[in-house]
């Protein structure tokens, strides 16, 4: 297996007298999709943000190309090379797409003229190339999560944090972006992704941990996460897995 791009270790955050996530641990291997999933409210949204410096955490350490990152701030994770994107997607409305990519591009390029470059390529990239000069706040959903991919693609991340890229989308449109993840671990792009949709799930992860009640409930590959019995517990109610059995049985 390859080496782990980033170490997440005993890892808990608080807010009053919550606790979201609670001593989760866990590694992601460079050059690999890590899918990260669970019911809603089970802290995976809180354990991107500790990650990519948005939240501190009140306990535990991260660890990045085996560096303690523990609590720095956005800009200097995003200069490290970890970007990630959003469940609500939000452009800047008075921009074009391509502006909106440029902000980005800017990380890596002082020169407008290098950004606007690297900000047309990764546009065309993600299937955003004949619509660069529209403006950003007349996009469709699909659209608005391409531009949301390619603003955090801008950055040339070595891990990409993508929250829920696909929610939302028309299944017609899950099936375009699902190859163009697929791609960005093909050209060597670590990509850990927060998802509810199974299908997509199964079919692009190499390795899932599963997180309840702020808690690491399973771990393991596609195959061994969709049999768990922990998991279907967690996903559809105490007594469902006996359920599950029971109707098969018949």
């Amino acid at each position: 297996m390859a080496e782990p791009l980033l170490v997440v270790r005993n890892v808990s955050r608080y807010f009053g007298g919550l606790c979201a996530v609670n001593q989760v641990s866990l590694t992601v291997p460079e050059g690999c999709i890590t899918a990260l999933i669970g019911p809603n409210g089970a802290g995976k949204t809180t354990l991107f943000a500790m990650i990519s410096g948005f939240l501190k955490p009140s306990g535990g350490i991260i660890q990045f190309r085996g560096e303690d990152v523990t609590g720095e701030p956005p800009y200097r994770l995003a200069r490290r090379g970890i970007a990630r994107t959003f469940q609500i997607v939000q452009p800047f409305a008075g921009l074009s797409v391509s502006d909106n990519i440029r902000i980005g591009a800017h990380l890596r390029h002082r020169s407008r003229d290098e950004a606007e470059k690297l900000a047309n390529e990764v546009g065309r990239e993600v299937n955003l190339g004949a619509i660069l000069d529209r403006p950003a706040d007349t996009l469709t959903i699909a659209g608005r999560k391409r531009l949301e991919l390619a603003r955090a693609l801008a950055t040339r991340p070595k891990l990409l944090l993508l929250d829920e890229v696909l929610a939302g989308l028309n299944p017609s449109e899950i099936r375009e972006i699902v190859p163009l993840i697929r791609g960005l671990r093909d050209r060597g792009i670590t990509v850990v992704m927060i998802e509810h949709v199974m299908q997509a799930v199964m079919s692009l992860a190499d390795r899932i941990f599963v997180l309840a009640e702020g808690r690491i409930i399973a771990e393991g590959k596609p195959s061994q996460i969709a049999t768990d019995l922990t998991v279907i517990e967690a996903y559809l109610g105490r007594g469902a897995a006996a359920r599950l059995g029971a109707g098969h049985a018949r």
